[in-house]
């Protein structure tokens, strides 16, 4: 076959070139140290490389992740520590407020130290992060967990929805703990209450309520036990026969129910410990104070005395918008029918529209694009019954007003609330009052319970906070692992190889410096050279 000059020039030239670039490659290879320059290179190692950069951008991410939640977590342990001193602090009043010989004077010196408490905790609950976001709200971060209402109670405005962060490709971590979860969780102890009922005597004649005998509102034992068999049987009728015996029955038949609590109706009301008795879940206290009384009469005294225990029926927190154009409130908010706010009256609360002066519709809280209407009518007089609930106004209504209404089935209580609660009934002078020395009693025994159980709940919240702060020391122990993996995965991948690469550079430039040569020799060849 024969082969022209220009073809010759042609195929050298390119045998030339391509070890020249292979020199090239091979030195740039070895100064760079990165073998995979191009995907050309090694299609299947350039593949593998991109998802171990796509995995240490993760693991990158992870760790701005893992430092946010460490940071967040921290602050929030801050904040539940001074909160749970609070509490503690606000323990120890209730305590000394309970205890004898404390006079009006001492009591309200007492309500001034709570009220400052109760300001420091609403403060604490509302304590924004370093990035100006509410810690305790939620998803509702610009919104403040707590408001006080024109009554001083508290209502929470955040939502239950903690913030998760990925921490690795299959955990994920709360970086946030809403108030509703540690603070409106807290069992509320008092729960129950207590009303005089007057016995009608052989001769006619009615009792009335004396302060020889009381019965104490009841503080909740065991919730349970209560949810379940005490809202069965209520209300329950505790007559007293003498100073020492009573009588106990449950509704709606009447059922005689004394031998269910301990003693069987007989106490001893001077022997330390005998004045409670416990029912369904819930302990009551029973006093006499018959001193002034002759021992032969104590027993007909005591026997004029007749009381009602039951659950205290739901109340309702009411809040108007600022940006109604009356200045119309609701006044009282009551059950009016039992079965039908059981049924239809919304777990979130409701919210009041008026379409008019006088014809309003009602939907479920909150109010979304798609909230559909569940109830709707025309005032008659000054209330709205409405969902089982009747509503009292005051002061003309005008079409655009709004209010919202959140039901209260006191099975659970804030601190907030029980602070205040505490605060109020401390500064009502109770010296020589039997009555309202029983009242005031029984919202201090059931504060001392709630304060409890809202430190309990502060304590759970801290310990989630303890458990989730080692979750993410873990992690990062493995996700340090993975990169290390990661990083050895990549350099041997993607890495010269230092010896292999020099051995083949010296190769190729031998390669190249033969046929440098080759094609000196043979372009000077030609048919003179063979005359």
């Amino acid at each position: 076959m024969r082969i022209s000059t220009s073809q010759f020039f042609e195929s050298t030239s390119a045998t030339y070139q391509n070890n020249f670039s292979s020199v090239i490659k091979t030195q740039s290879q070895i100064d760079s140290g990165v073998r995979i320059q191009t995907a050309a290179d090694d299609p299947v190692g350039a593949a593998r490389l991109l998802q171990l950069q796509q995995q240490k951008d993760m693991l990158a991410q992870y760790s701005t992740n893992m430092n946010s939640i460490k940071s967040s977590l921290g602050a929030q342990e801050a904040v539940l520590d001074s909160i749970n001193n609070s509490l503690q602090k606000a323990s120890e009043l209730a305590l000394q407020a309970g205890g004898g010989g404390v006079s009006d004077a001492d009591r309200a010196t007492i309500a001034n130290e709570l009220g400052s408490i109760e300001d420091q905790v609403f403060s604490l609950l509302n304590s924004k992060d370093a990035s100006g976001n509410y810690m305790f709200s939620g998803s509702k971060s610009n919104t403040p967990p707590y408001a006080r209402n024109n009554d001083g109670t508290y209502s929470y405005q955040g939502d239950d929805t903690q913030l998760n962060l990925k921490v690795s490709d299959t955990l994920s971590l709360a970086s946030s703990d809403t108030a509703k979860s540690f603070m409106e969780g807290a069992i509320n102890t008092g729960r129950t209450q207590t009303v005089f009922t007057p016995v009608t005597a052989a001769d006619g004649t009615v009792s009335s309520n004396g302060g020889k005998v009381s019965v104490s509102a009841g503080l909740i034992t065991s919730s349970p036990q209560f949810n379940k068999s005490f809202a069965e049987g209520q209300p329950y009728t505790l007559t007293f026969i003498s100073r020492t015996q009573f009588k106990l029955t449950s509704s709606p038949d009447g059922a005689d129910i004394t031998s269910q609590v301990s003693g069987n109706g007989a106490f001893d009301p001077t022997k330390e410990g005998g004045q409670s008795i416990s029912l369904h879940g819930v302990s009551f206290d029973l006093s006499m104070n018959l001193k002034d009384i002759p021992a032969a009469d104590q027993d007909t005294e005591a026997a004029k005395y007749a009381f009602t225990l039951e659950a205290k029926p739901d109340s309702f927190n009411v809040s108007r918008t600022p940006s109604n154009p009356s200045t119309a409130l609701i006044t009282d908010s009551t059950v009016d029918d039992t079965k039908a706010y059981s049924d239809s009256f919304p777990s979130n609360g409701a919210v009041i529209k008026f379409t008019s002066d006088s014809e309003y519709e009602i939907y479920a809280q909150p109010i979304t694009a798609s909230s559909k209407l569940i109830a709707s009518g025309t005032m008659a007089g000054d209330s709205i019954t409405a969902l089982g609930v009747r509503f009292d106004f005051s002061g003309a209504r005008a079409a655009g007003d709004q209010f919202v209404v959140s039901g209260n089935n006191h099975q659970s209580q804030s601190a907030l609330d029980t602070i205040s609660q505490l605060r109020k009934a401390l500064v009502i002078p109770t010296d020589k009052d039997p009555d309202a020395q029983k009242t005031q009693r029984d919202v201090i025994n059931s504060a001392i319970g709630n304060l409890k159980n809202a430190s309990a709940g502060v304590d759970s919240a801290r310990g989630s906070i303890g458990a989730r702060l080692k979750a993410v020391d873990i992690q990062a122990d493995e996700n340090i692992s993975l990169g290390l993996a990661n990083d050895s995965t990549t350099a041997a991948i993607g890495n010269t190889d230092m010896a292999g690469a020099s051995i083949e550079l010296a190769f190729q430039k031998a390669m190249l410096e033969a046929s440098q040569l080759a094609f000196v020799k043979i372009s000077q060849l030609s048919l003179f050279n063979q005359l």
